[in-house]
């Protein structure tokens, strides 16, 4: 088999696992295997999924989308800004009853801010959305991605996301990729997407 077409293979194996996980086919996947290479993009899947989705399990998935987006706006990157973001605010409103106060919409404006005015930003729409603890795991992966080092097990799990992440913002800004869907499996739910697409309509 040559190797356009070991990519190609590749390619959809990898986006007929996230297909099953989140109910769509992330559009960055062929430019992550363009990167990569085959066995580059199989290995990176290999050592980096499980350990992301075990950190969703023992962090929560709003901390950890949260430390995604936070990563993402500081890197720049719209496609994973967003992917985390709506999916943050899927999961709020699944879980609460209402809207996360940040629309993933509107984030084109939050790219590349200064960690401070980040923080600043971020630190009103958690208190907005009652989540007032979270602001601390807003700091500890600003500091984290200015190179300082986790100090437990937990911290561990965010210096974690914060390096995978990173790589997959350099590889979607690189290539231009424009957002898609949320990259959670609470983007099977059509309802809730309905019902959050309506709120935000005001409707």
């Amino acid at each position: 088999m040559g190797g356009r077409a070991v990519d190609r293979t590749v390619t959809g194996l990898l986006q007929w696992g996230c297909r099953q996980m989140w109910g769509f086919a992330p559009r960055m996947i062929p430019h992550i295997v363009e990167r990569k290479g085959a066995g580059g993009a199989l290995r990176w899947f290999a050592a980096n999924m499980p350990r992301y989705l075990t950190t969703m399990q023992v962090l929560g998935p709003a901390r950890t989308h949260l430390a995604a987006m936070v990563v993402s706006l500081h890197n720049g990157c719209i496609y994973c800004a967003y992917g985390n973001a709506y999916a943050l605010e899927l999961i709020h409103l699944r879980e609460h009853d209402r809207l996360f106060p940040l629309d993933s919409r509107a984030l084109h404006g939050w790219l590349g801010l200064e960690p401070r005015e980040l923080a600043d930003r971020l630190r009103g729409v958690l208190h907005e959305a009652g989540m007032h603890a979270e602001m601390l795991w807003v700091d500890r992966t600003l500091e984290i991605l200015r190179g300082q080092q986790p100090v437990d097990a937990a911290e561990a799990r965010l210096a974690h996301v914060v390096t995978m992440v990173s790589e997959m913002n350099s590889i979607a800004t690189t290539a231009g990729v424009e957002p898609d869907e949320a990259q959670n499996p609470v983007n099977k739910d059509g309802a809730l997407k309905s019902r959050h697409a309506a709120l935000r309509a005001g409707v």
